[in-house]
């Protein structure tokens, strides 16, 4: 190995060195511009700390002296530790700037969170529980009328003079009548109208299917034929656990009461069955009814900036009347006592607002149970009153419970108040800005002797 140049290893510090000076130069200039940054952040939140809580007013620098008060009866007190009261004209102009923007914030805010658990609360109520309803009796009243119709047509000739049972015809209007109130209640978006027409059409194809079973009756297989289309048509169901063989092919039901095979879960695009298409639909439903369950990111921010603002304002309010009270002698604002009286219905808002929340909550599992539970053989035995009164599991005791839940959301005391919370706010601060104003302005025209300025 050749020997290292003479001078190498000290050119290698001094540039070790400089590179170190000049990353603690860079360093240090970071540092001052984020200081400089904290320094005007912090000035900041000071002047809006100054405006947005009201400081407390002691009982000292009252307006004037009295006559015969002697100079040390009227002195400021020298104590350092003594917080300085605030200047009257200093602390009427925070005031003036601070409530009327208090107030519009809070009850902004809790206007915007009111009316949208109300309108949460309507929507479930008017849309989404009905459809979900519907929905699900005309899944149901469907699967009855197959039932119906192969117990009837069991019959073979006989059925040419009696005809269909007329729980078939009841069943399939009913289902009908369902799809129906759901095209017009407003709860599907316009491509689910669309599947709901869909739906529609098939079971005027599944009439017919059934009609043509009826027509050749004294053809057992054509009999046969006709069934298992217009079955294949509602679902596809699944084989009975406990059959000899399970792929054994469809066989029509020949007692009105035999157990209900239940129909395949089928999704996506495979989903061409009426049942399948009804189950779908339900499912959107389910989950708008979830998301509407849900506080959204908005209204959780709307309700912590209000509950925020309303405690700063409650405390301005009653600190601004002591400094009145203390300063220029007046006993009691009439004007901003007014302008308070809607904060004494906060809390019955605030309560109406917790309940419909819980409530709309509560209908999540409701709805879920609807889907879940209802079952043909349970509607026949609720219909023929063998269940009577209707079982947890019966769609009329479930939609009932639904409602029931949802009007014990609410608050009859607030009905219809959500939508005046906002000009409430907007009044409210109108007052206060118009009332601190003129104290204001009267104090600057009209100026007391020995006052603070």
């Amino acid at each position: 190995m050749s020997p290292a140049p003479r001078g190498t290893g000290g050119g290698l510090a001094r540039r070790c060195a400089g590179a170190v000076v000049e990353g603690g130069r860079a360093l240090w200039s970071y540092a001052r511009v984020l200081w400089w940054y904290v320094q005007v952040l912090w000035q900041y939140a000071r002047v809006l700390w100054r405006y947005a809580w009201a400081p407390p007013v002691r009982g000292v620098e009252r307006p004037g002296a009295r006559a015969g008060a002697s100079p040390r009866a009227t002195e400021r007190p020298s104590n350092r530790a003594t917080a300085t009261p605030p200047r009257n004209r200093a602390y009427l102009h925070d005031r003036l700037v601070a409530l009327p923007l208090l107030a519009a914030v809070a009850f902004a805010g809790l206007g915007f969170t009111a009316t949208s658990l109300r309108d949460d609360s309507a929507a479930i109520r008017t849309h989404i529980a009905p459809a979900l309803r519907d929905l699900t009796d005309a899944r149901t009243s469907l699967r009855i009328a197959q039932r119906e119709a192969e117990v009837s047509l069991d019959a073979g000739d006989a059925v040419e003079l009696s005809g269909l049972s007329p729980r078939y015809g009841s069943r399939i209007t009913g289902a009908a009548q369902d799809l129906s109130q759901v095209a017009r209640g407003g709860a599907l978006t316009a491509a689910e109208r669309q599947e709901l027409d869909v739906v529609s059409g098939l079971v005027d194809g599944y009439e017919r299917w059934i009609a043509w079973a009826q027509t050749n009756v004294s053809d057992k297989p054509l009999r046969k034929a006709g069934l298992s289309y217009a079955q294949s048509m509602l679902c596809s169901t699944e084989p009975d656990r406990h059959a000899i063989d399970a792929d054994a092919p469809y066989e029509p039901a020949t007692n009105r009461y035999a157990p209900y095979l239940r129909c395949k879960t089928v999704t996506g695009s495979e989903a061409t069955a009426v049942v399948d298409r009804i189950s779908a639909l339900e499912s959107a439903l389910r989950h708008r009814l979830e998301a509407r369950a849900t506080l959204g990111p908005a209204a959780v921010t709307a309700a912590a900036v209000s509950a925020v603002a309303f405690v700063l304002l409650a405390v301005g309010l009653w600190r601004t009347l002591r400094f009145l009270r203390i300063r220029f002698r007046i006993r009691a604002s009439v004007a901003l006592l007014a302008a308070a009286l809607p904060l004494l219905a906060v809390p019955l808002l605030a309560v109406d607002g917790l309940r419909a929340y819980a409530a709309q909550e509560d209908t999540v599992p409701i709805a879920r149970r609807l889907s879940q539970v209802a079952s043909p053989s349970t509607e026949v035995a609720v219909e023929e009153h063998r269940i009577d009164p209707p079982g947890d599991t019966a769609i009329v005791t479930l939609a009932a419970s639904m409602d029931d839940v949802l009007d014990r959301g609410r608050l009859a005391a607030v009905d219809g108040a959500a939508p005046w919370v906002a000009p409430a706010g907007l009044l409210v601060a109108a007052v206060t800005g118009a009332t601190l104003h003129a104290y204001r302005r009267e104090y600057l025209l009209v100026g007391r002797p020995g006052t603070a300025v």
